[in-house]
């Protein structure tokens, strides 16, 4: 079993959205855990209508999820941990530093995944994987050893996801626009070294 753990802050606007693409994508590899939380949820609220409705023009149906509060369990049991801000990777280490490894931003994440990409089916055979999950891990293993070499964006908060909740609908846009792809860059590198693992 592989495991994603997606964090916000209330747990009811950008991890939700972002749980639900890389559910969506990496779920049909089977053996895929992926989960949500907030570093200060609003625990048991449910996705915003502006949300839910940025989530539904992708195909997806936010409306049962319910937030709930992370706590060091949750972090221990992930294997990949994609915040959705800088704070919110820094309160994560900052709970258990042994996550570290395990520990990116959604963006920062997506960014790593394109430049290393040339290296990843050597990382997978290298790591001796013959399963998804296993691959998935290994993806995990070569973002965090070659984080240090990428190049950073011109500004650190190209590493954030912008928080929308009680703010403007062009704020949700902006959220969605910043989200979307960078989930969808992070499935397609785990969904690569899961598929390079099983072909072995």
């Amino acid at each position: 079993m592989f495991s994603v753990l997606s964090v916000c802050t209330g747990n009811i606007c950008r991890s939700p959205v972002a749980e639900l693409l890389l559910a969506r994508s990496l779920g049909p590899l089977g053996d895929v855990r992926i989960e949500s939380a907030g570093t200060g949820a609003l625990v048991g609220s449910g996705v915003p209508d502006q949300a839910q409705r940025l989530a539904a023009s992708r195909g997806i149906d936010a409306s049962a999820h319910r937030a709930r509060q992370i706590d060091n369990d949750m972090i221990r049991g992930a294997d990949l941990i994609v915040a959705m801000a800088r704070e919110h990777r820094r309160l994560i280490v900052e709970s258990l530093p042994a996550a570290m490894r395990r520990t990116f931003t959604l963006r920062e994440l997506a960014r790593i995944a394109e430049f290393v990409e040339p290296r990843l089916e050597q990382a997978v055979i290298d790591s001796g994987a013959t399963t998804a999950a296993d691959g998935m891990r290994a993806a995990v293993g070569l973002a965090a050893a070659l984080r240090g070499t990428v190049e950073p964006p011109a500004s650190p908060e190209e590493f954030d996801v912008v928080d929308p909740y009680r703010r403007s609908d062009e704020t949700y846009e902006r959220s969605f626009v910043e989200l979307a792809p960078a989930a969808d860059r992070v499935a397609d590198y785990l969904g690569s070294a899961a598929r390079i693992a099983l072909s072995r």
